[in-house]
């Protein structure tokens, strides 16, 4: 979800230069089924663009008429949406909506915790009572500073409390620039995940190759940072040369990612693992335990968009915790 307030947050940059209000849309409690969970947020520009979504469509349209007085007035209130004969997901969504003026320091201590990928947290004052409600709010909270989404608003503890603790935006290392790494690097960027590609001087290639990725770095094994991988990092090994993917698993034997992906079949996996154990017998079952290989779930794929998905899903499966099956087996609901 971090991504998604960086779209936010960018959106209302666009809108403070338009001189256009803003007003911010969360979702902060559920009762039943809904298309998405407590957390999500959108944002309503004064000329009804907006950013982000909190659910399959139906519901913005409500959140739009009902932002309308909030331009007016600016007087935060709470709107309750019984989905359960319109949606058919049986689910009643309380959402605040409250006007969207951050200061310069909260927007500068957001961008800093972005940059040094810091956990952060966000608590929303609500009630379940709909209509407006003057002392209600949200709050971003970035290691000891606590930030208002907007000029004189008090956290108030009294009230009922919706907290979310907020991981860094995940990331992506696509070690590789073949054509494959191309289409993995767009799909991924699509999920909102921040890509990164690692490739060898010799590939003659640049970040404009890459549509969607954040960052590219033309380095050889020797040569590459491990501090760019955290428990919030996924890489994929898929340089198609086998000497170079011994030599970048190598460089990265440290490095503590929560998923690698191996491209090949499983001949080449085993071969490149037993190698890869000669020169560094004292690995842990640890880093050996993030490994995958062959990447990817076994959905029938055969081009490189198809293989895409498939990796991206069992990157989501592993990090997500989840056993992947075909939900129409699943018992109960979707997200518990």
């Amino acid at each position: 979800m971090t991504h998604e307030l960086k779209n936010i947050i960018r959106a209302f940059k666009v809108a403070k230069e338009k001189k256009q209000k803003t007003v911010l849309a969360t979702v902060v409690a559920l009762e039943g089924s809904s298309y998405r969970r407590p957390g999500v947020r959108m944002l309503i520009r004064e000329d009804g663009k907006r950013t982000g979504a909190v659910s399959g469509g139906c519901v913005e349209k409500e959140i739009i008429r009902q932002a309308q007085s909030i331009f007016s007035d600016d007087m935060p209130k709470m709107m309750v949406y019984d989905g359960r004969y319109r949606l058919g997901c049986e689910g009643v969504l309380y959402i605040l909506i409250e006007p969207f003026v951050p200061s310069h320091a909260f927007l500068d201590a957001f961008n800093d915790v972005l940059n040094n990928r810091a956990q952060f947290n966000i608590v929303s004052t609500f009630t379940k009572e709909e209509g407006n409600h003057s002392d209600l709010g949200s709050f971003f909270i970035f290691g000891e500073e606590k930030f208002a989404v907007r000029p004189g608003v008090v956290l108030d503890n009294k009230r009922t409390l919706f907290e979310q603790e907020m991981n860094p935006c995940f990331k992506l290392v696509i070690i590789g620039a073949e054509h494959d790494a191309v289409q993995l690097c767009s799909f991924a960027s699509l999920a909102g995940w921040e890509v990164t590609i690692v490739a060898a001087a010799a590939e003659e290639k640049s970040i404009n190759d890459f549509p969607g990725a954040s960052l590219f770095l033309a380095e050889e094994p020797e040569m590459l940072s491990i501090k760019l991988i955290d428990k919030q990092t996924a890489i994929v090994l898929m340089t198609h040369s086998y000497v170079r993917d011994l030599k970048y698993l190598l460089t990265i034997k440290k490095s503590r990612p929560i998923y690698l992906g191996l491209l090949g079949p499983t001949q080449r996996r085993e071969k490149l693992l037993n190698e890869f154990i000669e020169h560094y017998p004292e690995v842990s079952d640890t880093f050996l335990d993030i490994i995958h290989g062959p990447a990817g779930l076994d959905i029938g794929a055969e081009t490189a968009q198809e293989i895409a998905l498939a990796i991206l899903s069992e990157i989501l499966s592993v990090t997500r915790n989840k056993e992947p099956i075909m939900l129409k087996n699943k018992q109960g609901r979707i997200h518990t």
